[in-house]
């Protein structure tokens, strides 16, 4: 494997940066699964560069784990990412890394996320400029391009890499597709030849097992394998792909526990009242908004064991930090893998609004 910057990863296996997922508990629980390396979720140059303190608990990273700490920033204006990543740096950033593959029309439109892909000198200025400016690597997100009619994730390589990114992660799938279709795994290989060993290609799209990951790998050539939504409700995936084994519902039950308690606190601090309330209102409107926020983690965990419906129905319900605890110990401790799931009951998971 090429090493990333100054960084030789422990493994080439890449958590995908999730918005509202890649918080610190996850993030932190991938890594302890196994995973060599997990950026934030994409945070707004906007807001570092305004010092908005919303924005600003979004950095939080555990010192002790997170090692390197990968930061995602989101934006248009090379400037303003600049002066934002000067900002990250101070708060412990090792790697910026820039989202130019979001598809999400409110973000492409003020030509961030992948409608930087539309501008590829600006996309190059945006690396060359953070560079510049803090020292450090800096690793670019991209999509294979704007639509089947544009598809030019090779001339994005050759300004980037001119630029000096430190590395390169493509979603094999255009903007146009969103998460729809299938990933397009030619089009790494594709840009790994390309590029040569110039620096680090790191494949995105439909990694789901441990076998899509080796297959990826030995089609493509890929220097390491970034996986999104196969990770939500799943972070032992990243122990399996390094040979572990699969939980057992002890440990299951445990590790859902701890993420959800971490989740609670984490959400705590993260969150910024706006109207003054006494302590008690403010702690109860805290502790029903982190238990709210968590329902779809534990939708993930959920996910193809028996009953997993049913559980779902009843956390929707819940409001305390009891009534989840209760929930889901009687869940996932007698939780087994459903084999013969009702076709259609996982129709309600909606993972798109967690993939940048």
């Amino acid at each position: 494997m090429l090493p990333i910057g100054p960084y030789t990863l422990k493994n080439r296996y890449i958590l995908a940066p999730m918005a509202g997922v890649s918080e610190m508990p996850f993030r932190v629980l991938a890594f302890q699964q196994g995973a060599a390396l997990c950026p934030t979720e994409l945070i707004s140059a906007q807001g570092l560069f305004r010092i908005n303190s919303r924005t600003l608990r979004y950095l939080r990273f555990d010192k002790q784990v997170e090692q390197p700490y990968s930061l995602q920033l989101f934006g248009g204006e090379p400037e303003v990412m600049a002066k934002a990543a000067v900002i990250a740096k101070e708060y412990g950033a090792q790697i910026i890394d820039i989202n130019m593959g979001c598809p999400v029309k409110k973000v492409t439109k003020t030509g961030a996320g992948s409608g930087l892909m539309c501008d590829p000198a600006r996309a190059g200025e945006v690396v060359r400029q953070i560079k510049a400016a803090t020292g450090l690597p800096v690793t670019v997100k991209i999509r294979s391009g704007w639509d089947a009619n544009q598809k030019n994730f090779l001339q994005m390589a050759d300004v980037l890499g001119a630029a000096g990114v430190a590395a390169l992660a493509m979603h094999a799938r255009t903007r146009a597709q969103g998460y729809s279709g299938k990933a397009d795994w030619s089009l790494i290989a594709d840009l790994k030849r390309h590029v040569g060993n110039a620096f680090p290609i790191i494949g995105n799209g439909d990694v789901k097992t441990v076998e899509d990951a080796a297959r990826m790998v030995e089609t493509t050539g890929c220097d390491y394998v970034m996986i999104g939504r196969a990770a939500l409700g799943n972070p032992w995936l990243f122990r399996q792909l390094l040979g572990g084994e699969k939980p057992t519902n002890e440990e299951r039950c445990e590790v859902v526990q701890r993420h959800f308690r971490q989740h609670m606190v984490f959400s705590a601090e993260a969150r910024v009242h706006r109207e003054e309330l006494p302590p008690e209102q403010r702690a109860r409107k805290d502790e029903q908004q982190g238990v709210h926020s968590f329902r779809s983690h534990l939708g993930w965990y959920a996910h193809g064991l028996h009953g997993a419906s049913a559980f779902r129905a009843r956390i929707n319900h819940a409001d305390t930090k009891k009534d989840v605890e209760d929930a889901l110990e009687q869940f996932f401790l007698g939780a087994n893998t459903d084999e013969n799931p009702v076709e259609g009951s996982e129709q309600e998971l909606d993972y798109r609004t967690a993939l940048g």
